[in-house]
């Protein structure tokens, strides 16, 4: 297998070993969603039952491992009945939810991230706190470094000159990342994995879980396609303190108000995964094109946010990012 991807042998491989540890058989598959990285079915059985099969390449095979630890705590997430392990790749077996009945709401999701960020017991998880936070703008140099040894990325000038920007202020814009809310953080707090069924709400997909600043998945919850709003992260800040969240949410952080910090940090912490990933081999050179404009605009972003000082380096930055998809 080439490292950081998937194919179809070994998905089959992975399915055989988790039915066969069940004992089960299925009578049809059908795909719910085929990725790079990872592959998700629903599997039916001839009782009428049926349940899910993910499989995933590394950097995402530590999920199984955290699902155990939440069903443990039954927290609202699905119930993992078997996984499996192969070089660089996970197998899971979980509960299938169902189709989703409707969108969650924003209330719903306050209430789901305040019982994610107050649950301790944890280990084992990338931390990002104050010094884990302002090393970040340096690490992505590193791999972008990494990559251009490779011959990938040539065209990464204002990735680099954005970078250097960042770094110099890093330590004191990451003032503050340690304040509460701070703990388990499910990493990808999408729209996509709140998962309202008939089963209830229930919080899927954990594979880039972390410790760190919880205001960073609250941030999450708007994405980085569209151009950041500020005004909207205060609302759900609001919404997630008055669901029982910690009243500190509301705090300002590095001299900036909570909201403009944590969708800046949330874009610098985006930016450093896709250079990091792809300089791990996760992601193969084919994607370079299109992660140079992603992580273009996700810096660019971040720079505005962080209240960065431009450079004469970075005037096409705006321009340029605005095209990425």
């Amino acid at each position: 297998m080439t490292t950081g991807s998937l194919d179809e042998h070994l998905v089959a491989q992975l399915r055989c070993d988790l039915l066969t540890a069940a004992r089960r058989v299925p009578t049809r598959r059908q795909a719910m969603q085929t990725w790079e990285l990872s592959a998700v079915e629903r599997l039916f059985f001839a009782d009428g039952s049926s349940v899910v099969c993910k499989v995933a390449a590394a950097p995402f095979t530590g999920e199984a491992a955290l699902l155990q630890a939440l069903n443990e705590r039954e927290a609202r997430v699905p119930m993992l009945h078997g996984y499996a392990m192969r070089p660089q790749a996970l197998g899971m077996l979980m509960d299938d939810l169902g189709d989703a009945t409707r969108a969650a709401t924003s209330a719903e999701a306050a209430a789901t991230a305040r019982w994610v960020h107050t649950t301790t017991g944890i280990t084992g998880l990338p931390t990002f706190d104050q010094p884990g936070l302002a090393r970040i703008p340096e690490q992505a140099l590193d791999a972008l470094a990494c990559l251009r040894q490779q011959g990938r990325f040539p065209d990464a000038g204002l990735i680099e000159k954005t970078l250097e920007r960042l770094t110099v202020v890093a330590p004191r814009r990451a003032d503050g990342a340690d304040r509460p809310p701070f703990g388990l953080c499910h990493g990808e707090f999408h729209r996509s994995s709140l998962h309202v069924s008939r089963t209830g709400c229930r919080l899927v997909d954990w594979a880039k879980a972390f410790t760190g600043p919880g205001l960073l998945d609250l941030a999450t919850w708007f994405g980085t396609r569209t151009p950041p709003e500020p005004r909207l992260l205060t609302q759900l800040i609001r919404a997630y303190v008055s669901a029982g969240g910690h009243p500190d949410a509301e705090a300002d952080r590095g001299g900036l108000p909570a909201a403009k910090w944590a969708l800046g940090w949330h874009r610098v912490w985006a930016a450093w995964w896709f250079l990091t990933t792809a300089a791990a081999g996760h992601h193969q050179p084919d994607t370079d094109r299109r992660h140079t404009q992603i992580v273009l605009r996700q810096l660019h972003g971040a720079a505005q946010l962080l209240e960065v000082a431009p450079s004469a380096d970075t005037v096409g930055l705006t321009v340029k990012a605005g095209r990425s998809s």
